[in-house]
Parts: C-alpha cells; structure tokens; sequence
C-alpha cells in the first residue's frame, strides 16, 4: 500500500456529521456536481473525507494553489471515523454547536492533537474530559512524551466499559491518525496492521513517513 505526507499541513475547518466517505487515498478529490445542489450553482468537492460545496474554478484555484483552509472552512457537521464502537478519530471541533454533535455521539474522551485550538472550555458542559496533547504538523520527529500523554489517557479512559474516545486535530489527516497508530501499538497491534485499519475506515489518513517512524521508536521504548 501506497503511502506518503501530503504537501501541505492539515487543513483549517470550522464546520466540519460525515463518516469515512470513500475519497480515496489522497483524500482530496473534486467530482463533478451532485443534482440536489444544482440550484447552489456549485461543484462538489471532498476534502479529508467531507462533502464542501463551492464553485469549481474557486475549487480548481484553491487546491491548485494548496490553500486547502480556504475549502475546507465550507465543511458541513462534525468529521467523525469510527474504527470500532468506542475509538474514532477525525477533524476539529471548533464550536459549540459541533461539540454538542461530538456528545449526542456518545464521546466521553478526547485527545485533541491541535496545537491551533484547545477543545477544553467547549467540553466542559457536556462533562466530556480532555487531553490537549497540542503537536505541530510540522514534519518532524515527535518525541515518545507526546504519544505516551495520549496513550496514558486513552487506556486510563477505555477502563470505563461506557467511555468513547475521539482522537482528533485540524483535518483528521495526520496528527490524529499518527496519534491512534500509536495508542493501537500499545494495545497490541502491529505497525502495518494498525496503518491499513485506520486507512481502511479514514482514506483520508496519510502516514508520513517521519510520523511512522516517531510512531514506531516510541513503541520500541516501551517494550
């Protein structure tokens, strides 16, 4: 299996309830417009697995040019991938109307990968506990302190039968996904195993190659 780093960091969305739609491997794939949104006047685009509407030559330009936030930003509802009924990872919450959707969908936990946003005050009300475990999508080698403060969490959470954890940062592309390797490597899956079950419910999921390899040195430290 094919796989690499995007070009650019993770998108920026605000709005981002869709669950793994299959995009492809690349994640970011224009299609022409669906009939129910003809009377939009607009093209359908998908990006990190979420249907956005926008006209075609802002999409054309805009992904031409790698300005992925400037669509992304016309997400619609809450980017959730279950991978089993009580782990998911995704995109950003970003507001209080999407935070809400995160709890009517049973989520106690969260390990929030962004370093743009802390989930913390928009997860009180709902009783929700998080972890903000903020990282750079920067490329480089992340030390083992940055996956053993989410796999701590996680596993301290999952002793609760009831408990549903969500992993998630801006697009849900690499920082999330990078984060759940690890966490599933603690619990016991092989490196390839964990990559092709992430990437087969979240195609949009892209391991980069250094975030595989902090993923695996943090594993061999621990065993």
């Amino acid at each position: 299996m094919k796989r690499g780093s995007l070009n650019s960091r993770e998108t920026d969305g605000r709005d981002a309830l869709s669950v793994s739609p299959r995009v492809g491997p690349r994640g970011r794939k224009p299609r022409n417009a669906d009939p129910w949104l003809d009377g939009w006047g607009s093209g359908l685009v998908v990006v990190d697995g979420v249907p956005m509407v926008e006209y075609p030559p802002d999409v054309r330009r805009n992904l031409g040019a790698g300005n992925y936030g400037t669509v992304a930003r016309r997400r619609f509802g809450m980017d959730i991938t279950w991978l089993d009924d009580r782990i998911a990872v995704g995109g950003g919450i970003w507001s209080p109307e999407n935070m809400a959707k995160v709890s009517l969908a049973g989520i106690t936990h969260i390990i929030d990968m962004q370093i743009e946003f802390d989930d913390t005050p928009l997860a009180e009300p709902h009783g929700i506990v998080v972890c903000w475990n903020p990282v750079d999508d920067d490329f480089e080698f992340k030390p083992a302190e940055v996956f053993e403060c989410g796999v701590k969490f996680a596993l301290e959470a999952m002793e609760d039968p009831k408990a549903k954890l969500f992993i998630h940062c801006a697009a849900g592309v690499h920082r999330a996904p990078m984060m759940t390797l690890a966490l599933l490597g603690v619990m016991g899956w092989a490196v390839e195993d964990a990559m092709d079950l992430i990437e087969g419910r979240r195609p949009v999921a892209d391991f980069a190659e250094v975030y595989v390899r902090s993923v695996e040195e943090f594993l061999k430290g621990r065993s």
